[in-house]
């Protein structure tokens, strides 16, 4: 988050994150690939010491959200998780997930059986790992989809249990949700929610979390002439965790 207009009835309610006016870094506001940027001191963090520059990048765009998406699902410790997806947010979700709930179960779900996120799934300790469209060994009580597609939004649904809900970690898919069907997908009080942006509290509240677990991103770095190889990469799904633009 970059700014906020401070104002308007969302940001009183603390929800700046809906703000009309709420600027992005990197988005709305020019700094996302610069050394160095000018923000106002309302919207800067304290980065714990324990991280490295490289380590704190993703913290504060993929973790950061994660972390909110987390908090929406609305998840208690024992309850069962899915994962559709394992990139850059997930894998920092799933430590947060360890850390918060220990006695709860993670089920991920990526493209392909053997690809880099599932790999780096089993690595990390997933109670289970499948594919977008298999039945896990249990009903998730909340599910999170940080994918491109419609597809694994049917298919959380469909393996949600009752009253469970599923979060949309995303800002737009290259691929419509198709064939929900009422009672397969949402009877019986099952939800959708979508995420939408930070708040600075968000930011606050997970940097001290991540300090304490501590949270370790898996960091692949790449130099600013790489940017158009890390993108490419980044979307066939060629390497495993985050991706950072390290300046040299």
């Amino acid at each position: 988050i970059y700014s906020s207009c401070g104002v308007c009835r969302f940001c009183k309610r603390g929800l700046e994150n809906l703000c009309e006016n709420f600027m992005g870094t990197g988005c709305d506001a020019n700094g996302g690939y610069a050394e160095y940027m000018v923000v106002n001191e309302d919207y800067a963090y304290s980065i714990p010491g324990v991280f490295s520059d490289v380590e704190a990048a993703p913290l504060l765009c993929a973790g950061a959200i994660g972390y909110r998406t987390l908090k929406l699902t609305g998840m208690e410790d024992g309850d069962v998780i899915g994962l559709y997806g394992f990139g850059s947010s997930a894998h920092i979700i799933f430590q947060l997930i360890r850390y918060l709930y220990p006695n709860s179960k993670i089920f991920v779900f990526t493209r392909r059986r053997g690809d880099d996120p599932s790999q780096l799934a089993l690595k990390m300790g997933a109670d289970w790992v499948g594919e977008t469209g298999d039945f896990p060994p249990l009903k998730l009580n909340c599910a999170i989809d940080t994918t491109p597609t419609g597809m694994p939004v049917r298919e959380a649904l469909r393996n949600l249990e009752k009253g469970g809900r599923l979060v949309m970690n995303l800002i737009r898919k290259e691929t419509p949700i198709t064939d929900l069907d009422y009672v397969q997908h949402l009877w019986w009080e099952r939800e959708i929610k979508s995420v939408a942006n930070i708040t600075r509290r968000d930011v606050a509240e997970f940097l001290k979390i991540a300090a304490r677990v501590p949270i370790k991103p898996e960091v692949v770095e790449f130099r600013l002439w790489e940017a158009n190889e890390a993108l490419n990469m980044l979307k066939h799904g060629k390497y495993r965790g985050s991706g950072v633009i390290v300046m040299k």
